[in-house]
């Protein structure tokens, strides 16, 4: 039937946009674990500076100091950037859900009139769980 092939292609397309979503947020995992990283590195050698008394430090020693806060502060920055658009794209993965939602309950609707079968009803209903799940 034409209604359960277009059911079906829904069922496809939202394992396609799952299977993106994990990729974009093993991304996100990826660089946010290399920033901290980063992060961490530069404030270990920060630390070791800093544990130089202020009278025994070089020039070059204190211009290093400088410039690594400025890094670990653009680090920082980057990380917020990172974490704020990764919020960003939460929110409209919600709203696809909920889009995603209201077709498919409207879609099993007419199916629910053509087909009663016991075995039907149950398959439809597992694919609408299963949509919601994710």
């Amino acid at each position: 039937m034409p209604e359960e092939i277009e059911l079906e292609m829904a069922k496809i397309q939202r394992l396609r946009e799952v299977l993106v979503r994990r990729e974009s947020e093993l991304r996100f995992m990826m660089d946010d674990i290399q920033l901290c990283k980063d992060i961490m590195d530069l404030k270990q050698e920060l630390q070791n500076l800093v544990a130089i008394p202020e009278k025994e430090k070089t020039k070059l020693q204190k211009q290093r100091e400088d410039e690594l806060i400025q890094k670990i502060h653009k680090l920082v920055q980057k990380r917020d950037f990172l974490v704020d658009d990764a919020e960003v794209e939460r929110l409209r993965e919600q709203e696809e859900d909920k889009e995603m939602a209201d077709f498919l309950r409207i879609k099993l609707k007419p199916l629910d009139k053509v087909t009663k079968s016991p075995a039907r009803l149950e398959s439809l209903e597992r694919l609408e769980a299963y949509v919601l799940e994710y």
